[in-house]
């Protein structure tokens, strides 16, 4: 055989074996598309919805990864969750949670999700214990509220190889975690699993180390996560981290938040303010005559609210619906019923439940998950403070804002005044004080009233009177009649 067939005949299967295997030459040569998510700020329904649409729009496609950008303090757990669960469920590539800054609490659930965590220089991850505050400042919730929380990062921790006990030392500080060698082999173990070793278990260890004391939450720096398995690796930026991981050949395409997102964001913050003035505005509305500012501001502070609850997805037309039906209610109450019964109580009931459930994406709490239990007094609480607020804040208008306004539109005006004149007298149409006379109209507190046969605008000085009640002419102050219930002087 000639020698050049003789080279050849060995050079083509070698040829064939280095191609076939993979070599590192063309397995570098792959072109990955690098897409990055921002999980910064607040983790709130805002952003889950962001994260949503973000991991929707990503197509499907080979050699893609998916780089979650993180800095944040955590936020709320329902939130927290709802990402959690759409980055486990998500198959359009490999997710890296990339921390720039800080993944605490609820970032660090967020974190543990994705398929590996990498890390930039003096950057923390851990802490995730439920907190929640109240008139006593933040306290930590207790056994039933870390229990499911536990029970969520051990699963994630199983799911992508993490020391299980220090996962839930993020979540629990009533646990030591030690570091123990045996027979070569290096675990973490709690307090209580150690205690439950036999002798001849113990007698393998060769070194027992207290990583974490009972008492503190595991939060890592980078180096620490590193060394105990969370972080596949310290990596100054996004280009360093690649080129780390063997890409070289590449496209990085950020999922920014559109302009509708970043409104809802701020329209998130504002929320409860939006909540307050629409409920005020609204009410200013139907106590005063016509239609004008107040109906208009009311409509539209109200509309941004529900706008931004049903674009994070914890309202729907049942809430919108709820919150209608009670001002229709509470304005058939006032305008068309007498007295303040059944209409008025029931506006008011569906009014409060129909904004409770918009601030939350449940109806009744699910005992599996008890902070909903935490979370739906929350919301009670804020939505009945904002609708006392509200309702001070109208009577305020009505009471010292309305009447002034005419002294900033213009005229014309009379420049006579009636301040020499004997309003309390029978220039009045005859009324005097003391007159007896019967309400022809409820008085709330403002109404009509009969004294023998002239009709006269008063106001009472205190309650409600009701049609058909006598009432007696206390004082006449210029073009005012005051008057109090026959039984009351």
């Amino acid at each position: 055989m000639p020698m050049k067939h003789r080279f050849m005949f060995i050079l083509v299967p070698v040829l064939l074996f280095w191609l076939l295997s993979g070599s590192p030459l063309l397995a570098g040569e792959h072109h990955y598309r690098v897409y990055t998510v921002e999980i910064s700020g607040e983790v709130s329904p805002t952003m889950a919805a962001y994260v949503k649409r973000a991991l929707s729009d990503i197509p499907d496609g080979d050699n893609q990864l998916i780089v979650m950008k993180m800095d944040t303090f955590g936020g709320r757990v329902d939130s927290a969750l709802t990402i959690v669960d759409l980055i486990v469920n998500c198959r359009k590539g490999e997710t890296i949670a990339f921390v720039t800054k800080k993944a605490i609490s609820a970032g660090a659930l967020i974190a543990l999700a994705c398929d590996g965590i990498v890390m930039k220089p003096h950057t923390t991850i851990g802490d995730c214990a439920p907190i929640m505050v109240d008139s006593k400042g933040p306290r930590m919730m207790g056994e039933k509220f870390q229990s499911p929380l536990r029970a969520k990062f051990r699963s994630l921790a199983r799911k992508n190889g993490y020391p299980e006990a220090l996962a839930e030392a993020m979540v629990t500080a009533d646990m030591e975690v030690y570091r123990v060698v045996a027979g070569g082999r290096t675990v973490y173990i709690d307090d209580v699993e150690y205690a439950e070793l036999d002798k001849s278990e113990k007698a393998k260890i060769t070194s027992k180390k207290t990583v974490v004391k009972k008492g503190e939450l595991l939060t890592m720096d980078d180096t620490e996560a590193l060394k105990f398995g969370f972080s596949r690796m310290t990596a100054s930026g996004l280009a360093d981290m690649l080129r780390s991981m063997g890409i070289t050949s590449y496209d990085i395409v950020p999922v920014k938040r559109s302009w509708s997102e970043s409104f809802l964001r701020l329209l998130g913050t504002i929320a409860p303010l939006l909540m307050l003035v629409g409920l005020g505005a609204v009410y200013t509305e139907i106590k005063a005559p016509g239609f004008g500012a107040p109906g208009i501001v009311g409509i539209i502070c109200l509309a941004l609210f529900f706008m931004h609850q049903y674009a994070v997805g914890l309202a729907g037309y049942t809430e919108l619906l709820l919150v209608l039906l009670g001002f229709v209610l509470v304005a058939l109450e006032l305008f068309v019923l007498p007295g303040f019964g059944i209409a008025g109580i029931g506006g008011i009931l569906c009014i409060i439940t129909g904004l409770v459930l918009s601030l939350q994406g449940f109806v009744l709490p699910d005992p599996a998950m008890p902070w909903q239990t935490d979370l739906m007094v929350s919301n009670v609480i804020e939505v009945l403070s904002a609708v006392l607020a509200a309702f001070l804040v109208a009577l305020f208008i009505l009471r010292f804002v309305l009447p002034r306004l005419s002294v900033v539109v213009k005229g014309p005006y009379l420049e006579t005044t009636l301040h020499d004149a004997r309003a309390d007298s029978r220039a009045v149409g005859g009324a005097r004080a003391g007159d007896v006379g019967v309400a022809v109209t409820p008085l709330r507190p403002s109404g009509k009233v009969k004294v023998g046969d002239a009709v006269y605008d008063v106001v009472t000085e205190g309650g409600f009177l009701e049609k058909g009640a006598r009432v007696v002419i206390t004082a006449i102050r210029g073009n005012t009649i005051t008057v109090t219930g026959e039984g009351e002087r």
